[in-house]
C-alpha cells in the first residue's frame, strides 16, 4: 500500500493524474525519484500517440520584455479547454514567448523553412568551402545546415531556461506532465524600431 502523502507529493511535482501517480510509487518500491522517471518514461512512450490528437484548445503567452521595447506572443495549443486554463500552462506559454524574444527564431520546425532559403543557405556554404573536396563537404553542408536550423527555429533551439535540452524536447516533456497533445501553432516577435524583411 502507498503512502498517501507520497501520491500527493508526486503529483505535485509531476502535474500526473493520481492513478498514475500511484502505480509509478508502486512500481518503484515508494521511491520517488524512480517514480519519476518512470511517469517520464510512460509520458514520452505515449507522446507518439498523442501527436495525432487535436489539439484545437490552447492560450497566447506574452512576453515583455523590461524596458517595454521587445515583445513576442506565442499561440501554444492542447486538446482542452482544463488545461488550456491551467496556471502552469499559461506559464508554459510564457516561457516560451520569453524565448522568442530572446533567441528570435524565423521558423517553427525545419519543415517550414522555404526551400529557396535552405538553397541559399546551401549556396553561401559552397562559396564559404569551394576547395573542399564533394565527399567531405556534404559532411560540412549538414552540419553548417544544422547549425543554421538550429539557429532560426524554434523547436531546435537551446532552452534558454535549461541549456540542456532543446524547446523541442521541453514541449515534449510538457505534452508528458499534461497528457495531451501541445504544440506552438505560430509566434510573432517584436522590436521597436526593427523592419521586418
Amino acid at each position: 500500500m502507498v503512502d498517501v502523502s507520497l501520491i500527493k507529493q508526486l503529483r505535485e511535482i509531476t502535474g500526473a493524474g493520481i492513478t498514475d501517480c500511484k502505480n509509478a510509487l508502486e512500481e518503484s518500491g515508494g521511491d520517488i525519484k524512480k517514480a519519476i522517471e518512470i511517469l517520464r518514461k510512460k509520458g514520452l512512450k505515449d507522446l507518439e500517440k498523442r501527436s495525432v490528437r487535436s489539439a484545437s484548445e490552447g492560450t497566447l503567452g506574452v512576453y515583455v520584455h523590461p524596458g517595454d521595447k521587445i515583445c513576442a506572443v506565442v499561440e501554444l495549443n492542447c486538446e482542452t479547454d482544463f488545461v488550456a486554463k491551467n496556471e502552469e500552462f499559461k506559464n508554459l506559454a510564457r516561457e516560451l514567448a520569453m524565448q522568442v524574444a530572446a533567441m528570435r527564431p524565423r521558423y517553427i520546425t525545419r519543415e517550414d523553412v522555404p526551400t529557396e532559403v535552405i538553397d541559399k543557405e546551401i549556396e553561401i556554404i559552397k562559396a564559404q568551402y569551394s576547395d573542399v573536396p564533394e565527399d567531405k563537404f556534404e559532411k560540412i553542408a549538414e552540419g553548417k545546415l544544422n547549425s543554421f536550423f538550429a539557429d532560426v527555429c524554434l523547436l531546435e533551439q537551446v532552452y534558454i531556461k535549461d541549456t540542456s535540452i532543446k524547446v523541442r524536447e521541453f514541449l515534449a516533456n510538457s505534452s508528458a506532465k499534461f497528457g495531451e497533445n501541445i504544440k506552438i501553432s505560430r509566434f510573432m516577435r517584436f522590436e521597436v524600431g526593427e523592419v521586418k524583411i
